[in-house]
C-alpha cells in the first residue's frame, strides 16, 4: 500500500484530468465493493481509510453480532462469501471476508488518512481532498463510503453527568461478562438494543430492562428456512400502502403479540417505518426473552435524577448499568456539508449512481438502511457507480496507470 499526492498541473497547462484516480473514502465494504468495480471498468480507484486495517467499524461491533441477511445475498462484486462461514455470517468472518477481498482484488488502498474536506478542484474539474498531515489529493471524483454508523450518538440526557453509575454508548460494548450478576438497562429497541439485552440474559446479567420509546415492528428472521430478507428483496420496489397491508396480517401470523409484556403492535405501517429510516428488529431471541420475563420492557428515558434513571411514565429506577443502543450519526457534514448535498437530518440528498446536480462527480454509498440488506445494496450501487463514472471517461485508465 503506496501513499498517493495531488496531481499538479504547470502553470498555463491544460489539466491532465484523465490521470487523476477517483478516490474513495473509506474501507468497510461500501469502499471496498466501489473500488473493486471501478478497477473492474478499468479505472484506478484509491481508497483513503482512518484506520490501520479495512473493515474497521466491523471490528468494533460486540462479539456475538451475525447478519441478519444471508451469506448468499451479502456477497461483494467479484467475490462470493465462504460457505463455510454458514448461513448467518459471523463478525469476525464479515472482517476476514473483508480483508481477503481487498486482497484477493489487489485493492489500492492508503491506510492512516482521514479525508476532512472535500471540495472542488480549482480548474473546476475534478476535486480536492484536504487529508491528514496537510495532503491535498487531486481527483476526477470521489466516492464518499464513511458508512452509517460513523459517529455514536448518546442524547444529551438531563442529569446525565451526574449519573454515577456505569453509562456507555453501545459501540462500547462487547460482551456480557462485564455484567454478570448486574441490573442493566439497555436503552433503544433497535436491532441493537434487542440484541444486547437477549446477550445480557444468556450472559448472566441479575436483571435485564429494554427502555422503548417506540415500539418497533418485530420480524422472525427466518420463517420454515425463508429469509426475511428474501420478502425484502421481493416487496423493495412495491408501493409503500401496499407492503404496509401486506405486512399487517404476515406479522400478526408469525409474531405473538406482547402487548401485555409491554410490547403491543405498532400502530404505522412497516415499510412506512423503513422508508423514515426504521428498520424492523430481526428476532433473535427477544421475543422468547420478552414473553418470559427475562427482558423487560419500561418506558423511554427522560434523564437521570439524583443516581436515578427517570422514565417517561414517572418511574424511576436505579439500574447498576446503561447501555444506549441509541445509534449513530453519518458526521458529514465537516467533510461535505459546505457542497449542499446534505438534507435537514445530515444524510446525502442522492445516493448510488446519482450525483448531485451542483456537485457532479461526487457520489455518496451506504447512507440507506434497506430492508432488502445493506451489503446486497452496496454491491448493486458499487457496480452502477463505477458505470456512471466511467461514462464520464475522466479517470485515470489503468492501463495507462501500468504504462
Amino acid at each position: 500500500m503506496a501513499d498517493s499526492t495531488a496531481s499538479s498541473t504547470p502553470s498555463g497547462a491544460e489539466p491532465n484530468t484523465a490521470a487523476r484516480p477517483v478516490y474513495v473514502i473509506g474501507g468497510g465494504p461500501g469502499g471496498l465493493a466501489a473500488a473493486y468495480a471501478l478497477r473492474a471498468q478499468g479505472v484506478r480507484a484509491v481508497v483513503l481509510e482512518k484506520s490501520d486495517r479495512v473493515g474497521a467499524s466491523w471490528r468494533r461491533h460486540y462479539d456475538r453480532l451475525h447478519l441478519h441477511t444471508t451469506r448468499r445475498l451479502s456477497g461483494l462484486p467479484g467475490l462470493a462469501m465462504p460457505r463455510r462461514f454458514g448461513r448467518w455470517v459471523s463478525r469476525d468472518n464479515v472482517v476476514r471476508y473483508l480483508e481477503k477481498y481487498a486482497e484477493y482484488h489487489e485493492l489500492e488502498i492508503v491506510t492512516g488518512v482521514e479525508v476532512s474536506r472535500v471540495e472542488r478542484s480549482a480548474d473546476g474539474t475534478g476535486w480536492l481532498l484536504h487529508a491528514t498531515g496537510g495532503r491535498e489529493l487531486t481527483g476526477a471524483a470521489v466516492v464518499v463510503a464513511t458508512g452509517y454508523n460513523h459517529t455514536p450518538h448518546l442524547p444529551d440526557w438531563p442529569g446525565r453527568d451526574g449519573y454515577t453509575g456505569d453509562l456507555v454508548h453501545a459501540s462500547e460494548y462487547r460482551n456480557p461478562e462485564p455484567y454478570a450478576g448486574r441490573d442493566v438497562l439497555v436503552v433503544g429497541v433497535g436491532n441493537t438494543g434487542a440484541e444486547i439485552a437477549v446477550d445480557l440474559v444468556e450472559g448472566g446479567a441479575s436483571r435485564v430492562r429494554l427502555s422503548v420509546r417506540t415500539t418497533p415492528h418485530i420480524v422472525r428472521r427466518s420463517t420454515a428456512g425463508w429469509a426475511a430478507q428474501y420478502t425484502g428483496v421481493l416487496v423493495r420496489r412495491l408501493p409503500v400502502g401496499l407492503v404496509d397491508r401486506l405486512a399487517g396480517p404476515m406479522g400478526k401470523l408469525s409474531v405473538p403479540d406482547l402487548s401485555a409484556h409491554g410490547l403491543p403492535r405498532p400502530d404505522t405501517g412497516l415499510y412506512s417505518r423503513v422508508t423514515e429510516g426504521s428498520i424492523p428488529v430481526q428476532d433473535v431471541g427477544l421475543i422468547d426473552a420478552v414473553k418470559a420475563g427475562k427482558v423487560e420492557i419500561v418506558a423511554a428515558v427522560d434523564g437521570f435524577e439524583d443516581g436515578k434513571v427517570a422514565l417517561a411514565d414517572g418511574d424511576r429506577i436505579a439500574p447498576d448499568a446503561v447501555i444506549a443502543a441509541t445509534g449513530y450519526v453519518r458526521a458529514l457534514e465537516g467533510l461535505v456539508g459546505h457542497l449542499k448535498v446534505l438534507d435537514a437530518r445530515g444524510k446525502p440528498l442522492v445516493h448510488g449512481a446519482h450525483t448531485p446536480p451542483n456537485a457532479p462527480g461526487l457520489y455518496f454509498t451506504g447512507y440507506t438502511n434497506p430492508i432488502s440488506g445493506m451489503f446486497r445494496e452496496l454491491a448493486i450501487d458499487a457496480e452502477k457507480i463505477a458505470k456512471a463514472i466511467t461514462r464520464t471517461g475522466s479517470a485515470a485508465r489503468l492501463d495507462a496507470v501500468r504504462t
